[in-house]
């Protein structure tokens, strides 16, 4: 975590041509010492990073060297012959685009600049696609998977032989993901396309400069590269409070329902608001809470990436217009648009991130000398600190993006193919090609090689397949496309975006036989594949109110049979779609041990911890907390790690298993981002002051060894995450000439070819580089090896007689229907009453203590900042 240092712009020392002088005087402007510095160092051929707060024109920054030097250039004779494009503008989302060009066109026209600017993304008609690459406009506004496609084209080399500029907006959220890794392979073609080319890399939340800066430009064997950076101060400091609700905030949840009343005369009290969550669900579940109280019949939109998109352009036009008083978004909206009217951005739920809040928090007012409003609505009480936490960070300009990472083999061998699609490659060239791209810039040729022959034969299993031999190695030694059928097919298939499946959930005959286990049965309705693939044969889950048994996974369908036990397994997965970012995990761990900082909070959240400070207690910064009781006839552990959900899965499925081979008989856990809850059926407490295991047995970090392996040989996971990296890879292809695979189809492919790579070549690359996204993305070993090497020596163990007040949220949330997308979010009223009343004990009768409901208490709780 990095606070971002002051880099003054140096003077400028280039003048602006006429046109844009006029332009700015007639606006009552001046343009900005950090706009006109970019420009002078673009001319003087440097590619630059330009950081730099939201409403500080960063985008016209940007756009000022394109603007300029298409100016001076003028318009193109007519019979000069084909022009390629001048400059190509990458964004992370298409709304992003279509909005940046509404906005660029008014200086353009204003000025009456002869330039032409379009967007092609993949909303954007064939026909209007097909014309851009026989007729190219001078500004092209796209996205990373219209960037590979362009440069897969026989014709890139003619298209792009003019590019001059590369501007990169929103950098930050581009280069993290597989998508920017395939993105920073495309730009390195660009380059050798076009090989003066500049790059302009535009963001405004950056926790480590140099990462971008290394990424803007080529990377030498020998030798770091970095482009120039300009840093811009101030701005004015948001206006940021969370909800001093006068109803109390709930013990568990996602969804923030008791706060709906204040939500809404928040927006009713503002011009337009944006209000943010984390997930489609969220979003369509928040915006009929809204629709259900909407008594003045306010204007209000819901926006996210599922919706038609003929849908979100009508939404966009709208806000664009300042026709709507409230949109409700997830992240489709969070990135660097300007919505003009907007003076209100609203979080429902905690942020996840420090940055992710700054950066969506920029969507209110967006100018750089007007404070943006916001205000932050935890759905519950740990997200109250969480909340804090991220509050406190914006103001210390705190950042917590996460790294560029190294690059992925999957969307290596998938560019690697589009190569050949585009022209014939020299292995050695496209080699060094490859790692001039910062995050393959330690790719060994070695590796390159075993990636080369992937995509020409599908590796030693499969080679004698001839449908896997994509590409062909001819008499000069050039690797060609074997056949126009495979170009074909890739340019159907191209990206990395998978969109995570649902399987069909089926209740299947006990007796019958593994033949036969795979037809008939009930039906009784979709999961989401990722809760299914944590599970093993055995464990019982509840689902539409039955405890049932998992089978197994058959082709794309959950074979369960009739549970019968009253104590189902459930491995919960409570929480939005963003883990906690490590940032925000110290800072809560940090304001948990520290007194003084609950000052800060509301006085209910307050009392909670000073209760749970006197009948427990609070861990230290360095500690983790492992308290244990019993409750029920179950006895519970609850471990208080702060390390983000992902983490806390992983470590879930570890820790059950060294329970049962201590004879503990685990039953099953939940996991949130705060904490981790196991229980037994045998009495932990006593196991563990006998030391039958010991807590430090039980965490030691030699877990992420052979238990590790032997969960990932009985689980679903890796085979799940194998389909992720063979479509990436091009292996198997959904996407057909006028028709699609089924989910169930595709998953039936990849199960096969991953039972025969596990069995013939188990050091398969794309067995390797399914263990490395499992690693890194579902499990997050990293993250969970760090804490179990930070708590060495610092478990605390608190034996109790019943639950801790620390505990309820986490017990709370294995009363729920516990099945992603299919929960309702009330809680089980009566079990939750007894809960929080063993808990509390004699507080529960306070006032600001009293059960969970939709009544004011009788004195009002909150926070503002």
């Amino acid at each position: 975590m990095k606070q971002i240092p002051s880099v003054q712009p140096a003077s400028p020392a280039f003048a602006l041509p006429e046109p844009f002088l006029r332009w700015f005087s007639r606006k009552g402007w001046q343009p900005r010492a950090h706009q006109l510095d970019l420009l002078a160092r673009i001319r003087g051929d440097e590619s630059m990073l330009l950081i730099a707060p939201t409403g500080a024109g960063k985008t016209l920054a940007g756009f000022l060297p394109s603007l300029v030097s298409l100016t001076e250039r003028g318009r193109i004779p007519p019979g000069t012959g084909f022009h390629g494009i001048h400059t190509l503008y990458i964004s992370p989302l298409k709304a992003l685009a279509v909005d940046i060009e509404r906005n660029l066109m008014m200086p353009v026209g204003e000025m009456g600049l002869p330039i032409r600017v379009e967007n092609r993304t993949g909303d954007t008609p064939q026909s209007k696609r097909q014309r851009q690459k026989l007729d190219p406009p001078d500004i092209l506004l796209t996205t990373p998977e219209q960037v590979a496609l362009l440069i897969a084209n026989g014709e890139a080399e003619r298209f792009f032989k003019n590019l001059e500029y590369v501007i990169f907006d929103e950098l930050h959220s581009l280069v993290t993901s597989k998508r920017g890794h395939l993105l920073a392979l495309g730009l390195a073609r660009l380059r050798r396309l076009a090989p003066g080319l500049k790059t302009i890399g535009l963001s405004a939340t950056v926790t480590d400069p140099m990462d971008l800066q290394r990424w803007l430009v080529p990377q030498a064997p020998d030798q770091e590269q970095a482009a120039g950076l300009i840093t811009v101060s101030g701005g004015a400091k948001p206006d940021i409070s969370i909800l001093a609700s006068e109803v109390r905030v709930p013990w568990s949840g996602h969804t923030a329902s008791y706060a709906m009343p204040e939500v809404y005369e928040a927006i009713k009290r503002h011009r337009t608001a944006l209000l943010f969550v984390n997930t489609r669900n969220q979003a369509e579940r928040l915006f009929q809470a809204l629709w259900t109280i909407n008594d003045d019949n306010l204007p209000i939109a819901l926006h996210h990436g599922s919706l038609d998109v003929g849908q979100r352009r009508k939404v966009e036009a709208a806000m664009a217009e300042n026709r709507l008083r409230a949109v409700v978004a997830t992240s489709t909206l969070d990135l660097g648009i300007d919505w003009g009217d907007v003076d209100l951005v609203i979080h429902v739920g905690a942020p996840k991130g420090a940055s992710r809040l700054a950066q969506r928090i920029g969507r209110s007012n967006h100018r750089m000398d007007e404070p943006s409003q916001a205000i932050l609505v935890p759905a519950n009480r740990f997200e109250v600190m969480e909340c804090q936490a991220a509050l406190d960070a914006n103001y210390l300009g705190a950042q917590d993006t996460p790294p560029v990472g190294r690059g992925a083999l999957d969307v290596l061998a998938q560019h690697v193919l589009g190569m050949a699609c585009a022209a014939p490659f020299d292995p050695l060239e496209l080699y060094d090609e490859i790692t001039s791209a910062s995050p393959y810039a330690e790719l060994t040729w070695e590796t390159f090689e075993r990636i080369v022959d992937f995509v020409a034969t599908g590796g030693y299993a499969l080679r004698t397949y001839e449908r896997y031999a994509r590409i062909r190695k001819t008499e000069d030694g050039l690797w060609r496309v074997s056949n126009g059928k495979v170009a074909q097919q890739y340019r159907l298939n191209i990206g990395t975006i998978i969109e995570s499946p649902t399987l069909n959930v089926r209740l299947v005959g006990k007796m019958a036989s593994k033949a036969r286990m795979g037809r008939g049965g009930l039906s009784l309705g979709k999961v989401e594949e990722f809760f299914l693939e944590m599970l093993s044969p055995g464990d019982t889950f509840l689902f539409g109110g039955k405890v049932i048994r998992f089978e197994g996974i058959h082709e794309n369908e959950c074979l369960v049979t009739q549970g019968y036990k009253l104590d189902p397994k459930i491995p919960s997965y409570a929480g939005g779609k963003f883990p906690l970012s490590t940032y925000l995990a110290a800072q809560v761990r940090r304001m948990l041990a520290d007194p003084e900082a609950h000052a800060n909070l509301p006085e209910q959240v307050r009392d909670w911890l000073a209760i749970q400070r006197d009948l427990s207690m609070l861990p230290r910064e360095d500690e983790l907390l492992i308290e244990t009781f019993p409750y029920g006839n179950r006895h519970f552990m609850v471990a208080y790690a702060f390390e983000g959900r992902l983490a806390h899965q992983t470590l879930g499925m570890l820790l059950t298993r060294r329970l049962d081979r201590a004879g503990l008989n685990p039953m099953g856990f939940v996991a949130t981002d705060y904490s981790l809850a196991i229980w037994c059926m045998e009495d932990m407490t006593q196991a563990f002051e006998a030391g039958h295991p010991s807590l430090a047995e039980l965490f030691d970090e030699d877990m992420l060894g052979d238990d590790l392996e032997a969960w990932l040989d009985e689980s679903y996971l890796l085979k799940r995450t194998f389909r992720n990296c063979a479509i990436i890879a091009g292996l198997i292809e959904p996407r057909h000439p006028g028709k699609e695979k089924t989910g169930r189809q595709v998953t039936v492919s990849s199960d096969l070819i991953y039972d025969v790579l596990r069995s013939h070549e188990p050091d398969h690359i794309l067995l390797e580089a399914t263990r490395n996204d499992a690693a890194t993305g579902l499990l997050d070993i990293g993250r969970l090896g760090d804490m179990l090497v930070r708590i060495k020596s610092h478990i605390v163990h608190r034996p109790l007689e019943k639950v801790s007040p620390l505990a309820v949220p986490i017990m709370l949330e294995i009363g729920r229907e516990s099945v992603p997308g299919q929960a309702p979010d009330a809680l089980l009223a009566e079990a939750a009453d007894e809960l929080i009343f063993e808990a509390m004990g004699e507080h529960a009768d306070m006032p600001a203590l009293s059960k969970d409901s939709d009544k004011p208490v009788d004195r009002p709780v909150g926070m503002t900042r």
